[in-house]
């Protein structure tokens, strides 16, 4: 037996029923019904709600790279404003407490360059630039005194403004420099000069190598042209164009999403840098911040998954449970209903056959006596008592009559299975009634029928009409199932548990695998091409369950069937309430 068989449950086989409510009886449609609703009722609010942590897991990290960019992009700005802030400052002491006399002394600049490096860092050289552009005093590394300045931007902003902060360009000196200069008045001449200092660009980039990013990361510092200050890992050379497209103006650190020119989804958070031209940008690829969610996601998958195995697992058991109730009960209620009607249906016959037996008495008995009287009559008649073929015909009469008055007292112990009674019977009388109905059928078709039954077979209480029907039903069926010239068999035997075993074996055409579950349902028939109803074993059935007893099918295909009933000797009828079920 396979599996599916092992599993698959009893209503799966059943048809549909007919009529205007045939579908309240389609329980493969049920099941299906049941199984779809419990799914959607149990699964929807399983998806929505997944999908609802899934969005807010993927909001709040969306959210929490947001805030860690933002951190790190103010900060980096802070840093670079306290180092630029902090070196102007500087200058501006200079400028206000040397005077320019001092600073124009080469001995006294030198001396203040030391310093400054020593407690600020960060500074390469220092000069005087007066107001024509001419560099008058100037201590670094390269040689640039007497250099002229005049069309320098970064010159004519500091004496138009004051004070001034460049980008960083590459100048006379043809290197990365960036500068801060501020405008000082020399109050004898009245002529104004510029203190210009350059800071070292390398001290300028280690702030932003310093920031913590992941390997995709990037930071660093371009000018409000988009040009790229400080060297970036991913996003362009040195002191050329960023290849992202520059951010609007803003006080605030903002953070924006941006897409690059090969597709590729960042998260850029930049800060301008007040009284500069710098803007700091904190760049971090998208797909890499999200990559902690892609954990979650599979996670949240195989979760569900996971949950929705259980729940349809749980589902189809119990749908399939319930299912096979409705069936169980739908199949009981059927048989209880067709019983009753078949029990009314013989309660009929049983009047009807009741009273042709009394109507046929009733002239039996007058042909009984008067043929009686005849005999009588030609018995003591000297000339009539010696014609044998006159008294031979007369017995014959009288035989016939009797032959009557017995089938008419088989139609009437027949009748009597509508008035339910207990009684102590032989189960020889009960068989050799059943084949007395149908001796003749037997007969016509040359069917051999033997009966192996026990003469010291005890007694047993029951129910003498329903064991008639019951017998009656399994002989037809094995007619049924027969072919002319074949052989039932009806045996007995007692059992050591106080109980009667009887079986009716035929050498039929057998029942199919496949339909001996299913031969004790209502409506359930393999012969309802040639007539068959389907109700004759299931009545059978439950006879014998309401008597206490059991009863088995033991089948071949093209062997044979035998049916067995176990009876106990002392009535013990199934409860009215009791759930029958084949």
């Amino acid at each position: 037996m396979s599996i599916y068989s092992k599993v698959k449950p009893q209503f799966w086989e059943a048809g549909s029923r007919s009529g205007p409510n045939k579908n309240l009886f389609n329980f493969r449609r049920i099941w299906h019904l049941a199984i779809l609703l419990l799914a959607v009722v149990a699964l929807v609010p399983l998806l929505i709600m997944t999908f609802i942590d899934y969005n807010v897991t993927r909001h709040s990290l969306e959210s929490e790279n947001l805030l860690r960019t933002s951190r790190t992009t103010s900060n980096t700005r802070r840093t670079v404003t306290n180092f630029l802030h902090e070196r102007k400052k500087a200058l501006a002491f200079l400028a206000e407490h040397q005077g320019v006399q001092r600073l124009l002394n080469k001995q006294n600049l030198e001396a203040i360059l030391s310093s400054m490096q020593k407690s600020f860092g960060g500074f390469v050289d220092i000069g005087v630039i007066d107001e024509n552009g001419k560099q008058r005093a100037y201590i670094g590394p390269h040689d640039l005194l007497g250099r002229d300045y005049s069309e320098q931007e970064w010159f004519q902003n500091t004496l138009s403004r004051g004070a001034y902060t460049s980008g960083v360009f590459l100048g006379f000196r043809d290197e990365p420099h960036l500068i801060v200069a501020r405008r000082i008045q020399d109050f004898k001449s009245g002529k104004s000069f510029v203190l210009r200092a350059t800071l070292d660009t390398e001290e300028f980039n280690t702030i932003l190598s310093s920031i913590d990013l992941p390997d995709t990361g990037d930071a660093f510092i371009v000018d409000r042209d988009g040009i790229i200050q400080t060297p970036s890992k991913w996003h362009g050379d040195f002191l050329s164009k960023v290849d992202l497209p520059r951010p609007e103006f803003s006080e605030t650190t903002r953070v924006l999403q941006e897409t690059s020119k090969d597709g590729t989804a960042y998260t850029v958070g930049y800060a301008y840098v007040t009284d500069t031209p710098f803007i700091v940008l904190v760049i971090k690829n998208t797909a890499e911040l999200m990559r902690p969610l892609n954990t979650i996601r599979m996670e949240l998958l195989w979760l569900l998954a996971i949950s929705i195995a259980i729940i349809l697992f749980v589902i189809v058991g119990v749908a399939t449970y319930m299912v096979n109730k409705i069936y169980m009960a739908d199949q009981t209620r059927a048989r209880t209903l067709h019983q009753v009607e078949h029990t009314n249906r013989m309660a009929s016959i049983g009047r009807l056959a009741a009273g042709v037996a009394h109507e046929i008495n009733n002239p039996l008995a007058i042909i009984n006596e008067k043929a009686g009287l005849i005999n009588d009559l030609f018995v003591f008649k000297e000339e009539y008592a010696n014609d044998r073929r006159l008294l031979a015909n007369i017995h014959s009469i009288i035989a016939s009559v009797e032959r009557c008055g017995k089938i008419t007292k088989r139609l009437l112990s027949f009748a009597r299975h509508i008035d339910v009674h207990e009684a102590n019977i032989r189960f020889k009388d009960i068989a050799e009634e059943v084949i007395g109905f149908l001796q003749k059928e037997a007969e016509y078709r040359s069917i051999t029928i033997k009966m192996n039954i026990p003469e010291d077979l005890p007694e047993f209480t029951s129910d003498r009409g329903k064991l008639q029907q019951i017998f009656l039903n399994l002989v037809n069926n094995a007619f049924q199932a027969m072919n002319d010239g074949g052989n039932l068999a009806i045996s007995a035997s007692e059992e050591m548990d106080n109980s009667l075993i009887f079986a009716v074996e035929d050498d039929g055409c057998g029942i199919p695998e496949t339909d001996k579950k299913r031969i004790f349902d209502p409506f359930f028939s393999t012969k309802k091409t040639t007539g068959g109803t389907g109700l004759g074993l299931s009545i059978t059935y439950g006879l014998v369950q309401e008597l206490g007893g059991a009863m088995t099918v033991d089948s071949d295909v093209g062997k044979g069937t035998t049916f067995t009933i176990t009876m106990p000797l002392k009535a013990n009828k199934a409860d009215d309430n009791e759930d029958i079920t084949g």
